[in-house]
């Protein structure tokens, strides 16, 4: 019997999906409340195909990973 064909690579917690929002964690733990524009900047998501900056933050922001406040700086937990 053959085996399955592995799952695609756009699910919600892919392996590049996690390592971008350790990416941003790290960034915030570091540096502390950021915009999501200077985390941006700061992680150098200009670099990363596509949404993928917007896709991680999201991921990380439901996740709770992530807060953001009413002002909008993301800061964690």
């Amino acid at each position: 019997m053959p085996m399955p064909p592995p799952r695609p690579t756009g699910r919600p917690h892919d392996r590049q999906t996690v390592h971008e929002v350790g990416q941003i964690v790290r960034a915030l733990k570091e540096e502390g409340p950021l915009t999501a524009e200077e985390l941006a900047t700061l992680v150098g998501a200009r670099f990363w195909k596509g949404h993928r900056f917007d896709r991680a933050l999201n991921y990380a922001v439901g996740d709770g990973v992530v807060v953001r406040d009413a002002d909008g700086r993301l800061h964690m937990p």
